[in-house]
């Protein structure tokens, strides 16, 4: 790894893209997305035949990734019947790839420097209200007590500014203190069992750094996969100008042993339909050049930001409906990712958008850094990249999706048994990952309920988890004295006992 020692910013960012590095994925020097072909497919595939229809929604029941012909044709479909047959699949597709489980995580936001200047970001260089500031290690231990500790979550996304001050090694060095982290509660403990990162594209030997730390998925969103809008929002002179830099990341982060990467757009950037296909692309690449598609999937909404005037203006705005069919084609088009769904978006449409398909969901969720160790709830937006939809807490979030027949799955076993990469791509395929994923949401939920649950959602949970048992009796009855073992296990106190 090249040394930074003694560099000055500008120095730093004209250190980072290194050409071979994203050259050596292209072909004749041009990149995978070609937005003309993008526009020609949405345009000629505009059937609303119910026969095509059905079709591509039974490859997409057979967990096949669509094929962009198929995806563009789904996209343009305002048939109500059909509308509502593609979100009834969708949702079978999610119960048959990863049962009625959904994952929760909180957001820990490491620094606001950046070296950036995106038009549609709180944190960019022209934002001069905002005070900068980084989480020393006692504040990363602070922050993660109370995530940890006090709210149960296990998993984060820990996102980092691009910046010297929050580069590689700084991201390897506070993702091991996060995990160093662990909290007595109520009947076991709290400690955060993953780390996935939203950090800056890397050259290779850098992701290698951060692998060795151990840390989950790598997630860097394209934002928007359209050249010419990619251009007008990202200004020349900044290390994310250079849109092959960044749409290479994830080819990058696999090169280094990375398996799990994730994806994502903004939607708002430009026209959303543009916008799927371009993830839909990008999912194809992956898994024609490795193997394995994106191990996620995001699709956030852009929201007020401070000293950001194209936030209050939104270009191409998507309205909720259209939001609901973006993610119904999305859970159709890629059918063994995973797809996260944040507290940008309030209660309300989280409720409508969960049973398409979505496979994660953030809670008791701060956005400002060292903004879970804040006295005072709310938002302050000159210290925040964005404005949340919705800030209810993790129980509350917990209790709701028990009332909707969800069980919260807390498990990270698969990453710690090699469930990751190719081998998860072929088990979530099969449906076979959804056996280890189901005992292993009881156990982890057992222990959520017990160490950190108010009354009322402990008695939601009580019922989902009786639901559970029963169900695993009947469709695994081979796993029921294991199961039964480890169970008691967890409820003597024992934890992190797992498949």
């Amino acid at each position: 790894m090249k040394s930074t020692a003694g560099m000055n910013i500008r120095e730093w960012m004209d250190s980072r893209v290194v050409p071979a590095e994203k050259m050596r994925y292209m072909t004749g020097g041009r990149d995978f997305i070609d937005d003309a072909e993008i526009a020609e497919k949405l345009e000629r595939n505009r059937s609303n035949d119910p026969g095509r229809i059905k079709g591509i929604l039974d490859k997409s029941l057979s967990i096949e990734t669509l094929s962009p012909d198929d995806t563009a044709v789904l996209l343009n479909v305002t048939d109500d019947g059909l509308l509502e047959e593609m979100r009834e699949t969708a949702a079978k597709v999610k119960r048959k790839v990863y049962d009625n489980r959904i994952v929760t995580f909180a957001p820990l936001y490491m620094g606001n420097y950046c070296v950036n200047n995106c038009s549609y970001c709180g944190f960019g260089t022209r934002n001069a209200r905002m005070e900068r500031k980084i989480l020393s290690p006692a504040e990363i231990r602070g922050e993660v007590g109370t995530l940890a500790g006090a709210i149960g979550h296990k998993r984060l996304i820990v996102v980092y500014g691009e910046h010297p001050l929050t580069g590689a090694e700084y991201i390897h060095d506070s993702v091991k203190e996060i995990y160093s982290v662990k909290v007595p509660a109520r009947k076991g403990y709290g400690q955060i069992r993953r780390c996935n990162v939203n950090a800056a594209p890397m050259p290779v030997d850098e992701l290698k750094l951060l692998k060795e730390a151990g840390i989950g998925t790598y997630q860097v969103f394209q934002e928007t996969y359209h050249h010419d809008t990619y251009s007008r929002v990202h200004p020349r002179g900044t290390i994310k100008a250079d849109y092959a830099w960044r749409l290479y990341a994830a080819h990058r982060a696999m090169e280094a042993g990375l398996d799990d990467v994730g994806l994502g757009a903004l939607f708002g950037l430009y026209d959303w339909k543009f916008e799927v296909m371009g993830l839909l692309y990008h999912s194809r690449e992956l898994e024609n050049t490795f193997g394995v598609g994106p191990h996620t999937i995001s699709f956030p909404r852009i929201e007020e930001a401070d000293a950001s005037p194209i936030t209050r203006k939104v270009p191409y705005a998507v309205s909720d409906d259209d939001f609901m069919r973006l993610v119904t084609v999305l859970r159709l088009s890629v059918p063994h990712t995973g797809m996260i769904l944040t507290a940008r978006e309030n209660a309300g449409i989280r409720r409508k958008i969960i049973p398409l398909g979505c496979t994660q969901t953030d809670a008791s969720t701060r956005i400002g850094v060292g903004g879970y160790g804040a006295k005072e709830e709310g938002q302050d937006m000159s210290d925040q990249q964005f404005t949340l939809g919705d800030t209810r807490s993790l129980d509350e979030v917990v209790r709701e999706l028990a009332d909707m027949g969800y069980i919260t799955s807390f498990c990270t076993a698969g990453y710690r048994c090699g469930r990751t990469g190719g081998c998860i791509m072929e088990l979530l395929k099969s449906g076979q990952e959804g056996r280890f994923c189901k005992l292993n949401a009881v156990l982890t939920f057992r222990e959520w309920l017990d160490d950190f649950a108010s009354e009322g959602t402990r008695a939601a949970g009580e019922k989902i988890i009786r639901k559970e048992l029963d169900e695993i009796a009947s469709r695994m009855p081979e796993t029921v004295p294991i199961l039964t073992e480890y169970y008691k296990r967890v409820e003597n106190g024992e934890r992190d006992i797992y498949f």
